[in-house]
């Protein structure tokens, strides 16, 4: 039997097991932390439970060609009908409706912007993730006959839809007119780590994946999704090696032969990486030089997250809520400065509204999260006391709830904790940013060029950051491997 050694346990290394599992290869995974996961994990505090990592589900078909053959049933999920509250500044509270056409309507009644702009942007949003989807995102990449498909040659008679050359923000500054809803739409970039004012207009395909496809809530929390593909794994042969540190991926006459574990060999015929790519040429390949064009890639952003276990029962907040910054692009300038701004928009994330047990009776569980700068050695201990007090004060100002004396249980993760607890470079949440037009051509493919049997999974690779991604670059691997 031939054998494959998966080094990570996250989300892209737990995919991947299942798929060459399912093919008759012998996978063993290897994993640096106590269980798996990866970013998508979970914590308990004091009778909380949180999701500590990724809080929005879309694309679930990806979970599930994974548990289609499971007869157990036991991963479920349903479609939110809100998939955000939002807050502005001048007190504007507008719900982002998964329905297309009442979304659209709401945006209409609440800002300044038509509702058939909305359904038209939505329309596009739609048109060019089907144009690009199977070209960037769900086939191997960059590959020249990629570019010979229907999709990309109506790209090619038409390159202004893929709106490359214009940034998210200008795009989205053609379409509407109020900055509420400009900036609502700016938000998606940071889906991907990624500054609107930056990036270009292709990410204006994200919306699509909300309001088209649809937004979805696993029953019993994100973390199920960990936990359900180990299982499936599981029962396909898969091994788990948790608490267990690989030291480097062995190498001989260019091809991998296995991998080196607290010192002893591990025979392999294949090896697939889930860690993050800048970490493993830094450690465990240290003599396969990483490209040049890819070393010089910058960081994504980071999070700056509290979980905090919060008195009473707060009906103002839906599951996922967003409270804007008055000034978004200095929210932004402060973090390409490596800094963070006085006024952050700060996302709060409550699965307790849907999920009884994961806070004590007459307590909700927040997941309160700021985007944040990658670690560049500022001092976050300092950065934090001063985000968390801003923190409360906004949700005090534009929600009207005090937390001072409601929080009683916290605890956090910052850009230095995600850095070591992962291993993500510089704590970054999605690999590299966006923040250019060439960075979907930039990222590191899934099959080494330079060594045979060597493959590469995960956010810091192709396609990108977030559950879809990661989920789809497990897909390309397969993709590479005949049953057996």
């Amino acid at each position: 039997m031939q054998t494959i050694s998966t080094i990570g346990a996250g989300i892209g290394g737990i995919a991947t097991a299942v798929r060459l599992a399912r093919k008759g290869y012998k996978v063993k995974v290897f994993e640096q932390q106590g269980k798996a996961g990866g970013k998508l994990n979970e914590l308990r505090v004091n009778g909380f439970r949180f999701d500590a990592g990724p809080s929005l589900f879309t694309l679930p078909q990806l979970v599930d060609e994974l548990i289609a053959d499971d007869s157990t049933k036991a991963f479920s999920y349903h479609k939110l009908e809100l998939i955000t509250r939002y807050y502005f500044p001048d007190g504007t509270i507008l719900n982002a409706w998964a329905e297309p056409e009442r979304f659209a309507d709401e945006v209409a009644e609440k800002l300044h912007d038509k509702r058939t702009d909305v359904l038209q942007y939505l329309n596009e949003s739609r048109e060019l993730y089907e144009l690009t989807a199977n070209t960037f995102v769900y086939s191997p990449f960059p590959q020249l006959k990629n570019f010979f498909t229907l999709q990309s040659l109506k790209l090619a008679m038409n390159p202004k839809k893929l709106k490359a050359f214009e940034t998210m923000h200008e795009v989205n500054c053609k379409f509407f007119s109020d900055y509420r809803t400009i900036q609502l739409f700016d938000r998606y970039a940071t889906y991907n780590g990624s500054n609107p004012y930056l990036a270009p207009g292709t990410l204006t395909m994200i919306p699509h994946l909300e309001h088209n496809i649809g937004a979805y809530f696993p029953n019993t929390g994100m973390y199920a999704i960990t936990t359900e593909l180990v299982r499936i794994a599981e029962g396909l042969g898969v091994e788990f090696f948790y608490n267990t540190h690989v030291d480097r991926i062995d190498i001989r006459n260019g091809r991998v032969v296995g991998i080196k574990v607290n010192g002893s060999g591990v025979e392999s015929n294949y090896v697939v990486n889930n860690t993050d790519i800048f970490t493993a040429y830094q450690t465990m390949l240290s003599e396969v030089p990483l490209a040049s064009r890819l070393a010089a890639q910058q960081p994504s952003s980071s999070a700056l997250i509290f979980y905090f276990g919060v008195r009473g029962n707060h009906p103002e907040l839906d599951v996922h809520n967003i409270l804007f910054a008055a000034d978004y692009f200095s929210e932004f300038k402060a973090m390409e400065q490596g800094s963070i701004s006085d006024d952050p928009t700060v996302y709060i994330f409550i699965t307790s509204k849907r999920i009884a047990t994961d806070a004590p009776d007459g307590h909700e569980n927040w997941f309160v999260m700021i985007n944040v700068p990658p670690n560049a050695g500022q001092n976050w201990d300092e950065l934090r006391l001063k985000a968390r007090e801003a923190i409360l004060a906004k949700v005090k100002r534009m929600v009207g709830i005090d937390l001072t004396n409601l929080i009683v249980a916290e605890e956090y993760l910052d850009p230095q904790r995600i850095e070591q607890r992962t291993g993500s470079f510089r704590g970054s949440l999605y690999g590299i940013s966006s923040n250019n037009r060439m960075a979907a051509f930039n990222r590191h493919p899934n099959r080494s060029k330079n060594v045979k049997g060597l493959y590469f999974v995960g956010g810091s690779v192709h396609p990108g950051g977030g559950i879809p991604l990661c989920l789809a670059s497990a897909k390309i691997v397969d993709s590479y491997f005949k049953p057996l």
